[in-house]
C-alpha cells in the first residue's frame, strides 16, 4: 500500500525536472537559426528521421550568409552524431535540443543533450529557429491524475475515467424505470410505491458498480469522483447510505447535464474542467496546511531552515520534506587542509561573500571538491538516502505564499519530535567535554 503515494512523489519529480528544464531551454538564445529541437514519437524509425536530417543539410548548404551557414550544418551534424547513439527510439518518444547559444557573457555555447521523456510524447516535431521550442514539452507537465465520473439519469449510467487528455469509458448500463402516471385510481398509492422501489434498487446497482469500478485494494484508485446527470438521481446518489464511504470524500464535484451516455460523459468533463485543475492545488493547500497545524498544536513535528532541516534529514527524521520548487541556493562540496569534505549552502548572495568558503584553521580559501550543484537537484537525486518523501510547492495559493515568505520555503513535518535546541548546545559545547561527562 504505501508504494502509491512513492509513485506519485516520484513523478512530481520528474515534472518538476521537466519545470527546470523547460525554463533553461526557454532563455537560451542562438546566433542566427542554429538552435534545433526534435521530438520523435513512440514507434517512430530513427532511420527516416537521419535521412530527413540528411535532406536539410543539403537545403542548409544554400543559406547565403556563411556564419549561419556554419552554424546550422554544425547544428544538423551534431543532431544526427546524437541520434547515433539511438538504434530505435525509447518507449516514450526521444526530445532532442542541440545548437549553439549565447552565454551571459555574449560567448558562444554548444548544447547537444537527448533524453526519455518520463512518460510518452505524442508530438512529432522538428524546427530549426534561433530558439529552443519546449510547448511540446508542457504535455509533460499535465498531471497524470485520474478522475472518476458517473454520469446518471432515468435511461442509464455510465462510468467513466479521465486522464490528462485520455478518456475511457469502463462501462454503460441501461434502465427502464417506471414513469409517473395520473391514473390508478387506488391503485395509485401502490404505482407510486413500486416506482419508488425500481428507482431504489437502480440507485443501489449503480452504487455496487461505482465500488467495483473506482475502489482497488481497499482504496480509491482515482484522485476524484464527478457525479453528473440531468435529473436528481446524482444528488440522490451522493447522499444515499448505499454510496461506498470510501468514494463519498472523493466527490469533488456534482454537474447537470442535458445528456446521459457519452454525450452527458464529455459535457461533464467540459463543466468540471476548472475543478479537476485545482486537485493539485487543493493537495498543496492540505500539504502545508497539516505543517502548520503541527506549529499550532505545538507538537514539535516540524523542522525550518537549511541547518534545522538537514540535522533532521542525518537523522533520519524527516516524513515528508517540503521544498519550494523556485529555491534558489546553491550546494558546494569543497576540501578543507586536512582533507575533509565541507559542505556549503549559498545563495546567489552569499556566494559573494568569500569568508564562507575560508578554511577556518588556515584563513585560505578551501578548494573545490565537486562541481557546485543547485540543492534542489542534489534532492531530488539523493531523498531517498534520508528515508523522506520529497514535495514540490508552489507559491500560488495563500498557505503556500506564507510557506515560502515566512519559513523560507524550506522545511520539514518530522516523525518524531526532535530537540535541536540541546543539539545546538551539544556541539557549541563539543571542545569542552571531558571524559568524565560522557555517560
Amino acid at each position: 500500500m504505501a508504494s502509491q503515494p512513492q509513485t506519485e512523489a516520484e513523478a512530481n519529480i520528474q515534472i518538476w525536472k521537466v519545470k527546470k528544464l523547460i525554463k533553461s531551454l526557454d532563455n537560451a538564445r542562438g546566433a542566427g537559426t542554429s538552435m534545433i529541437s526534435l521530438i520523435l514519437p513512440p514507434r517512430s524509425q530513427i532511420s527516416q528521421t537521419s535521412n530527413m536530417l540528411t535532406q536539410e543539410y543539403g537545403t542548409a548548404s544554400n543559406i547565403k550568409s556563411r556564419v549561419n551557414r556554419l552554424s546550422v550544418l554544425g547544428a544538423i551534424t551534431s543532431t544526427q552524431q546524437r541520434l547515433k547513439l539511438y538504434t530505435r527510439v525509447p518507449p516514450n518518444g526521444l526530445v532532442v535540443y542541440c545548437g549553439t547559444i549565447l552565454t551571459d557573457e555574449g560567448k558562444e555555447k554548444k548544447v547537444n543533450f537527448s533524453f526519455e521523456p518520463f512518460k510518452p510524447i505524442n508530438t512529432s516535431l522538428y524546427l530549426c529557429d534561433n530558439k529552443f521550442h519546449t510547448e511540446a514539452l508542457a504535455e509533460l507537465l499535465e498531471s497524470d491524475a485520474k478522475f472518476g465520473f458517473i454520469v446518471m439519469d432515468g435511461n442509464g449510467s455510465l462510468f467513466g475515467t479521465l486522464s490528462g487528455n485520455t478518456r475511457s469509458v469502463l462501462q454503460k448500463i441501461s434502465v427502464d424505470l417506471p414513469k409517473k402516471h395520473g391514473r390508478g385510481g387506488q391503485s395509485a398509492l401502490r404505482f407510486s410505491r413500486l416506482r419508488e422501489e425500481a428507482r431504489h434498487n437502480y440507485v443501489r446497482k449503480v452504487a455496487e458498480l461505482a465500488t467495483q469500478h473506482f475502489i482497488t485494494d481497499n482504496k480509491c484508485n482515482v484522485a476524484g469522483l464527478v457525479l453528473a446527470g440531468s435529473a436528481d438521481f446524482k444528488t440522490e446518489l451522493g447522499q444515499s447510505d448505499l454510496f461506498d464511504h470510501r468514494l463519498a470524500p472523493k466527490v469533488i464535484r456534482t454537474v447537470d447535464v442535458s445528456y446521459g451516455g457519452e454525450n452527458g460523459f464529455n459535457q461533464a468533463i467540459e463543466l468540471s474542467a476548472e475543478s479537476l485543475q485545482n486537485v493539485k492545488f487543493i493537495q498543496e493547500k492540505r500539504l502545508i496546511q497539516k505543517y502548520f497545524d503541527e506549529i499550532s498544536l505545538e507538537t514539535g513535528k516540524y523542522c525550518f531552515g537549511l541547518d534545522d532541516t538537514f540535522k533532521a534529514l542525518d537523522l533520519g527524521a524527516v516524513e515528508t520534506l517540503i521544498v519550494w520548487e523556485n529555491l534558489d541556493i546553491t550546494r558546494h562540496t569543497l576540501r578543507d587542509s586536512e582533507g575533509h569534505e565541507v559542505i556549503v549552502m549559498t545563495t546567489k548572495e552569499q556566494e559573494q561573500d568569500k569568508s564562507r568558503f575560508m578554511d577556518k584553521a588556515t584563513g585560505v580559501e578551501m578548494e573545490q571538491a565537486d562541481e557546485p550543484q543547485s540543492l534542489l537537484e542534489w534532492l531530488a537525486e539523493h531523498y531517498r538516502d534520508f528515508g523522506t518523501n520529497l514535495e514540490f510547492v508552489t507559491d500560488r495559493s495563500t498557505e503556500g505564499m506564507q510557506y515560502v515568505k515566512g519559513f523560507g520555503g524550506f522545511g520539514g513535518i518530522l516523525r518524531y519530535k526532535v530537540a535541536f535546541e540541546d543539539m545546538a548546545v551539544f556541539e557549541d559545547d563539543d571542545e569542552f567535554m571531558s571524559d568524565s561527562d560522557d555517560d
